[in-house]
């Protein structure tokens, strides 16, 4: 970077192109959305048959075009807008020099020289003549002591304040270089493939991207206040009003899970930012399972007898390799059925009042998903579903499907009020009946977050909506300790079903008034069969059998379909018997049939069961 073009730069230029691609990108949005939440969803409701699925193939694929280039362009949007930051920054220092230097009586050469008037020190009888000289960025202890010292003994007293000027353009140049040398190869990779198909790989390069310019932009992202790191629900949603709209799709462009998991930000923000999240994560987990693939070892192996050790002719068994490759085949395949359940809801829903909302989303280990049906931002009542024992992103079809029943439910029990229904999967829930599940790890780590996403639904809905909290089998712990511990907690009406305790002895622990606290068990729900707190040694403490015979005590505190828990108890189905159908605790899953489900809505809707 040399002095002429440093000092022709014009930042502003370049902003202003970051805003053309901010633009570009809010079109790609609308015209998504449109798509997505239009077009589509009414093609669905009026047409069938083969030429109208094909239809909907090429939307779901225009809905992603759009969703790409929205992605990329916010991108660009935000490298444009680091890049102008960095420059104009090194052009402010040079412009300011040169400002100085001319006040000073000195003159700036084309090259970023500076020429110096004669002068004369104190003292001094003879004026020394004047003359020009050129800085140097940076700069080593030892070279800037001699420097000093030339400025020192030079005779003319105009040396030194040149030097000075130079020195600073030289600095200004050098950052403007460092800029432009570190900003050049990320401006060139923001390309994209020149097809019309988003792949996995284009996904992928999505993310690269998106590291590589907040890396590099961390100056300009600096300028943007941070969410409060007490991720609070109404200071997070203070935060996001504080931004400008740049900002707003800066952060969200580099940042989508963390904007995605915030507590008290509109439901359609953090959807947006959510659905990116999920084409991140899924694109990445594909392209690992395609490599994958390429990696399979052979599959059978000759059979060796093992007391003879010879091989059995004609028998073949699978190799201990393939076994392992398999396994951990299974386990992607598994992770990407959670995450295309979930993008299936998006591609299916039929009207705008049971329309998917990804309140949250992370692919991590067991995975975490919050599938709303139905804006809670506008709804007049909000049901929030805590699935138990087993519940995980690969298994989350089930309970968003759960969700859209009650959902559909409470719009037929009530239609002059909009329902939104949620399933929250914002927890490892415990993976073990017998183990896992009889302790109450899993439900202390969950109290805080679930907390915080119940006081973000009131956050952002602004109106006096009626908050119902679901639990199921544990995750009724979950939702009874996350009452018990917050204390003005905005819930309404609390379900608890199938459930082995919820981690209070009666239901004015939890908070709310004892007649709004809901519970039932089916016959037949084996967890009828769930003992007391025994100890470590429970097969031989006596106290482990005192459930047969005891009308209250269970696992996690008493049973809240007891008289002694003090709620109100609704009648559901017996249930079908255990072994059923050759489920071990069919009648475990049966309170989404009909009438228990028509019960929960009605408690839902702000009425009785």
């Amino acid at each position: 970077m040399d002095f002429r073009t440093l000092k022709a730069l014009k930042p502003s230029g370049f902003e202003e192109a970051a805003d053309a691609y901010l633009a570009m990108s809010r079109m790609a949005q609308t015209a998504g959305e449109h798509v997505e939440n239009t077009v589509a969803p009414g093609m669905r409701r009026s047409l069938e048959g083969e030429a109208a699925q094909a239809a909907q193939a090429q939307l779901r694929s225009l809905a992603k075009n759009f969703q790409y280039m929205q992605t990329e362009c916010g991108v660009v949007s935000t490298a444009l807008n680091g890049f102008a930051f960095d420059m104009a920054a090194a052009k402010r220092k040079l412009d300011t020099a040169c400002e100085d230097a001319a006040a000073d009586g000195c003159k700036v050469n084309p090259d970023g020289s500076v020429t110096y008037p004669a002068g004369r020190r104190p003292g001094e009888e003879k004026t020394a003549e004047g003359g020009t000289v050129a800085g140097s960025a940076g700069g080593t202890g030892t070279s800037d002591a001699v420097e000093r010292q030339a400025m020192g003994i030079h005779p003319n007293p105009n040396y030194g304040k040149a030097m000075g000027y130079a020195n600073r353009i030289a600095d200004a140049l050098g950052e403007a270089t460092e800029a432009d040398a570190k900003w050049a190869p990320k401006l060139r990779a923001l390309k994209a493939d020149d097809d019309l198909t988003v792949s996995a790989r284009d996904w992928t390069d999505v993310t690269s991207d998106t590291r590589g310019v907040r890396g590099a932009a961390d100056a300009y992202l600096d300028t943007i206040e941070p969410p409060p790191e007490n991720n609070w629900p109404q200071d997070n949603a203070n935060w996001w009003k504080s931004l400008s709209e740049e900002q707003r799709a800066a952060y969200v462009s580099m940042h989508p899970a963390s904007v995605g998991a915030l507590d008290g930000l509109p439901s359609d923000v953090r959807d947006d930012a959510n659905r990116l999240a999920l084409a991140e994560q899924r694109a990445a987990k594909q392209v690992e399972y395609d490599a994958w693939l390429k990696k399979e070892p052979g599959r059978y192996a000759p059979y060796i007898n093992p007391w003879t050790g010879l091989e059995v002719k004609g028998a073949m068994v699978p190799t201990e390799e393939w076994k392992e490759w398999n396994e951990k085949k299974e386990k992607f395949e598994s992770g990407l059925k959670g995450m295309d359940d979930i993008q299936r809801r998006f591609d299916s829903y039929t009207s705008e009042s049971s329309r998917p909302y990804l309140l949250g989303f992370d692919s991590k280990d067991m995975g975490r998903a919050i599938v709303s049906i139905g804006n809670p931002d506008t709804a007049d009542n909000v049901v929030t579903y805590v699935p138990g024992t087993f519940a995980k992103l690969e298994s989350i079809d089930g309970d968003i499907t759960r969700a859209q029943l009650l959902q559909a439910q409470a719009a037929a029990v009530d239609g002059s009020r909009n329902t939104a229904s949620i399933v929250w999967l914002g927890y490892d829930a415990p993976q073990g009946i017998m183990t896992d599940a009889t302790e109450t790890e899993w439900a202390d780590r969950a109290e805080k977050p679930l907390g915080n996403f119940l006081q973000g639904i009131e956050e952002a809905n602004h109106r006096d909506v009626n908050q119902t909290l679901l639990g199921h089998s544990y995750g009724s712990l979950v939702a009874g300790q996350t009452m018990s511990t917050h204390l003005d907690l905005p819930v309404d009406n609390a379900i608890m079903v199938g459930s082995p305790g919820v981690g209070v002895d009666h239901a004015k622990d939890l908070n709310i008034p004892p007649d709004r606290v809901f519970a039932a068990t089916a016959e037949n729900d084996l967890i009828n069969l769930a003992p007391p707190p025994a100890g470590t040694l429970a097969p031989l403490n006596p106290k482990a059998y005192m459930r047969l015979f005891d009308d209250h005590s269970i696992v996690h505190g008493t049973d809240p379909v007891s008289d002694d828990f003090g709620g109100r108890v609704f009648e559901v189905p017996a249930g079908r018997p255990p072994g059923s159908g050759g489920e071990m605790m069919p009648a475990h899953s049966q309170y989404w049939d009909d009438d228990p489900l028509n019960s929960l809505a009605k408690i839902v809707t702000g009425g009785q069961p």
